[in-house]
């Protein structure tokens, strides 16, 4: 491989991505693409690099900073040869990678590499979303464990057994005309939720495609025209008229939590669903594409293991499912 081309698959990303001088190039190329080094914690744009250290130093605030401050892979003694191929393992898997396989790939821990998932997850989550025009499919989906399959003590106290007892409500839109895909992990299937988020997701005027739940019923009040297939009555297509798109995103992200993960905390699912929402919005793009698609995000989004092993001690549905705004904002 020419030394002055990127990768295009695993192998050559590897042996890439192994020489510090390229791999410490291509994090400077994709984190300040758009013009001269911006220091991250007072955004001046007068930096002088120090090269015997590889870092630089403000001339605003006066501090030094190194490539990784203000990113996800800040405080992390890591380095890029194993960062760099791991958001590439991640960004072109089919089926999501577990922690115990991205370690045994890069040779760290395996909590480690369960850490390094979540903050790549976090570079993953879409910054500014611009609505769906057009048709739009809206669905959503129940992620939790069966009670059948669960200890006979456990079972005793979910009587309803299936269904959505216990379990983690995810809502999502598919636009037909653009193919991407949106979700969310909500707390409730009420009505005051779920076309919150529509208003939130598609453009005044537009096509919804739902099941007959009565969570949408008065959406067409909000300027939407709402067509309707009736699952309970066995009735999946009518005409142009069906989830079939945002059902076969569930299906991709079930795959990957049951046959990948096989256990994901309530606190972090909504990773999970960035993480697959991504690889199905990036889907056409090649492997270098992905990989730079999830570069983009890296910067100002810090996860700290504090915060991030915090979410599963107090984790409980009254506190970690407060919405960050108001859902009655919208009526």
């Amino acid at each position: 491989m020419k030394a002055d081309r990127l990768p295009r698959n695993l192998v050559e990303a590897i042996c890439y991505f192994s020489d510090p001088d390229r791999a410490f190039a291509y994090v400077v190329r994709m984190r300040w693409a758009d013009g001269p080094v911006i220091c991250p914690r007072c955004d001046h744009d007068q930096t002088s690099f120090i090269a015997s250290r590889r870092i630089w130093r403000c001339g605003g605030c006066k501090k030094q900073f190194s490539l990784k401050v203000g990113t996800i892979f800040e405080d992390s003694p890591l380095g890029w040869d194993k960062w760099l191929p791991a958001i590439w393992l991640i960004a072109n898997s089919k089926n999501s990678v577990s922690s115990h396989e991205m370690a045994r790939s890069l040779g760290v821990t395996q909590k480690s590499a369960w850490f390094m998932l979540h903050r790549i997850r976090e570079a993953m989550k879409a910054g500014s979303f611009q609505k769906m025009t057009g048709t739009t499919e809206v669905d959503d989906t129940f992620i939790g464990g069966l009670a059948k399959n669960m200890h006979h003590k456990v079972r005793k106290e979910r009587i309803h057994g299936t269904g959505g007892m216990d379990k983690l409500v995810v809502q999502g839109a598919r636009n037909r005309d653009s193919g991407t895909v949106v979700a969310e992990v909500i707390p409730t299937e009420s009505a005051r939720v779920i076309q919150r988020n529509i208003c939130r997701w598609l453009e005044d005027g537009s096509t919804l495609y739902t099941d007959t739940h009565k969570s949408y019923n008065g959406i067409e009040s909000r300027g939407y025209a709402l067509k309707q297939v009736n699952h309970s009555a066995g009735e999946y297509v009518c005409g142009d008229v069906h989830t079939n798109g945002i059902e076969n995103f569930w299906s991709l992200l079930k795959r990957s939590i049951k046959g990948t993960q096989i256990h994901v905390h309530g606190a972090h699912l909504q990773r999970y669903v960035n993480e697959r929402t991504f690889a199905y919005n990036e889907r056409s793009a090649s492997d270098l594409g992905r990989m730079t698609a999830a570069m983009t995000g890296v910067s100002g989004r810090r996860l700290t293991w504090a915060a991030l092993t915090a979410d599963t001690k107090t984790y409980g549905r009254p506190a970690i499912w407060q919405p960050s705004f108001d859902a009655l904002e919208f009526l």
